[in-house]
C-alpha cells in the first residue's frame, strides 16, 4: 500500500512540473514507438500508402533499391508517416503512409493549450506585472570578472560589400544525356 501511494505521489508531483505537456510529449513518444515497430515489420496496407514525387537532380548517383526511412511529413493539417525511398534517374521516391493518431495528439496539444491561454487573462494577468515591477529593479550593468585576455566590443553599423561571384551549372552526366536525346 506504501508503495502504491508513493507511486501515485511521484505521478502527481510530475504532473505537477511537467503538466499536461509531459503526457503529451509521452503519448506522442509511445506512439512514434509502435509506429516504427509497425513499419519495420511490414505490418501496414499497401493500399492506404501514398508515393510522393520529388524531382530531384545528382550528378553521377545511381539508382537505389527501396530503403526504410522513418520521419513525418505536414501537409495541408494532415500528417504522413514515412516508410521507404529510392532514388531513381533524376526523381526521389518516398512512399508515405498516412497518421490519423499523431494529427489527434496535436490537435489535443493545441486545444491544451488554447484552453490554457483563455483561462489564464483573467484579472491575475493584470496584477502580477505590476506587483512583479515594484520588486525587480531594471537597472543592470555588465562589469569585467577577469583579469585575463580581454576585448571590448563595439556594437554599430557596418557596411560590408559582397562579391559577385559566378555560379556554374554542372551539368548531368554523359548517360542521363544521350537517355534525354532518343
Amino acid at each position: 500500500m506504501k508503495k502504491l501511494a508513493s507511486y501515485l505521489l511521484v505521478v502527481l508531483l510530475l504532473l505537477n512540473v511537467m503538466g499536461y505537456y509531459g503526457v503529451f510529449v509521452g503519448l506522442k513518444y509511445k506512439h512514434t514507438a509502435d509506429i516504427n515497430q509497425q513499419l519495420d515489420d511490414l505490418r501496414y496496407d499497401e493500399y492506404q500508402t501514398v508515393t510522393l514525387k520529388v524531382p530531384l537532380t545528382i550528378p553521377y548517383y545511381g539508382d537505389t533499391q527501396y530503403e526504410r526511412v522513418s520521419g513525418e511529413i505536414e501537409h495541408d493539417g494532415e500528417f504522413y508517416r514515412l516508410v521507404k525511398q529510392k532514388f531513381e534517374k533524376d526523381t526521389l521516391y518516398i512512399v508515405c503512409i498516412k497518421d490519423n493518431q499523431t494529427k489527434r495528439i496535436k490537435q489535443a496539444l493545441a486545444d491544451y493549450v488554447k484552453n490554457f491561454s483563455e483561462h489564464s487573462s483573467d484579472q491575475t494577468s493584470k496584477t502580477v506585472p505590476s506587483f512583479i515591477k515594484d520588486y525587480i529593479s531594471a537597472d543592470f550593468a555588465f562589469q569585467k570578472c577577469t583579469s585575463g585576455w580581454n576585448r571590448d566590443i563595439q556594437f554599430g553599423l557596418t557596411e560590408q560589400k559582397v562579391k559577385n561571384i559566378p555560379i556554374t551549372f554542372i551539368p548531368p552526366p554523359p548517360e542521363a544525356l544521350a537517355g534525354q536525346v532518343s
